[in-house]
């Protein structure tokens, strides 16, 4: 099942934010490319039923009598990753990490990323009009901040590219590439870690072995997996977001750019509309963040057998009728509820606040520096990168 319409393979790709998404109802039984039947929640309250009730986890997904959910391997399918544990273990792995990423932490970072903001479009400016700001902007300021936070400057960054695109890829590379791609990723991930122990630093990784090693019960593998999960998590996503916004904003709405650049708050709220209205990617692999019940559970006024394969469809939810406005969405009004773009329950993204910060920055001093910044090209001929879990723009040519 899908959300959206497939499209001619000829056709070019709609930019995200046009893409049709599913319409809010009971759960229903669809399947997984594998063939796998799945629950699909696409109501607000379904999906965060699923998102934190204890009777349906990850875990349950990897277990030996689990049905097949993915074709090829990604780094969702990690059985020693933080993603896919549940109860006491994944709170025993979170808490070695938490820390550095609540609201307190990450805005003592809110001054360096401004400069790091402000440097980058410097370097645009000074470069001229006309630019290509994937690779001169929405690329580097999520490197540069995840580098900062766990002290990887020198690190490959074609080789980061690299390792992220095969980390999430769907049908862009073979079984045997992601595996060849996964195990040079993991033993980065593991000889940084032993580094970091021999000479810890001041930095998140330190921290990390540090906290695990001190409050014991995080294997090697947990460590090596959250490292390797925080290095693509903590530049794919905001990358992708902040290139996807940037399309919308310069095609669609001239207006919402110029208030964006002239009001701090503005920015803050348009954030979260965004966060909101665009996702990531299509629903072309999975229909939602997958689950699996551990007993009967009714959701939405629908019973789910034990053993059954959920999936919770957030952009659908983030669109739910009976909490957000049907229509285009006003960018500069406030959330009656809180939207699942970054999940829910135990499992809610870790680097939620840190994103929000990189992105209202990166938008506001943006536009505020370069209020006439236009696409020079149709959105029709932008440039995609496909086959991976997220899509954004591999390039996007602008003027001002």
């Amino acid at each position: 099942m899908t959300t959206e319409p497939r499209q001619a393979p000829d056709a070019p790709l709609v930019p995200l934010h046009c893409l049709r998404h599913a319409e809010p109802g009971p759960p229903r039984l669809a399947a997984l490319p594998t063939g796998t039947p799945v629950w699909v929640c696409t109501r607000h309250a379904d999906v965060r039923q699923v998102l934190t009730d204890p009777r349906i986890g990850r875990a349950p997904l990897f277990t030996p009598d689990a049905p097949p959910i993915t074709a090829t391997p990604n780094i969702l399918d990690d059985p020693d990753s933080m993603l896919n544990s549940d109860g006491p273990e994944h709170q025993r792995v979170r808490r070695t990490v938490q820390r550095a990423f609540t609201p307190r932490a990450i805005a003592r970072w809110r001054p360096w990323v401004a400069s790091v903001v402000e440097e980058l479009i410097d370097r645009l400016e000074d470069a001229g009009s006309p630019a290509e700001i994937i690779g001169t902007f929405s690329r580097p300021l999520p490197v540069a901040v995840i580098s900062r936070l766990m002290d990887l400057d020198g690190l490959d960054l074609d080789r980061l590219a690299h390792w992220s695109d095969h980390a999430l890829s769907t049908t862009a590379y073979s079984a045997e590439e992601i595996g060849t791609a996964m195990r040079e990723f993991g033993n980065f991930g593991f000889q940084l870690v032993a580094a970091r122990r021999k000479e810890p630093g001041d930095d998140l990784v330190s921290d990390l072995v540090q906290a695990a090693d001190q409050t014991g019960g995080v294997t090697e593998e947990q460590l090596t997996a959250l490292v390797c999960g925080l290095v693509v998590g903590g530049h794919e996503t905001t990358m992708t977001t902040l290139g996807n916004a940037l399309v919308y904003l310069l095609d669609q709405d001239r207006d919402a750019w110029e208030r964006i650049g002239a009001d701090p708050q503005a920015a803050t709220a348009a954030t979260e509309q965004l966060l909101r209205t665009i996702p990531l990617g299509e629903r072309t692999t999975f229909p939602g963040i997958l689950r699996r019940t551990v007993e009967e559970v009714e959701i939405g006024g629908v019973l789910i057998p034990a053993g059954a394969v959920v999936a919770a469809d957030t952009t659908a939810a983030n669109h739910d009728p009976d909490l957000y406005p049907a229509g285009p969405a006003d960018l500069f009004a406030p959330l009656g509820t809180p939207s699942l773009t970054f999940g829910a329950g135990p499992h809610h993204c870790l680097g939620a606040w840190l994103a929000r910060m990189e992105l209202e920055l990166g938008l506001h001093t943006l536009a505020r520096r370069l209020p006439g910044l236009r696409l020079t090209a149709p959105v029709e001929a932008i440039a995609w990168r496909t086959g991976l879990l997220t899509r954004s723009p591999s390039a996007l040519e602008v003027a001002w």
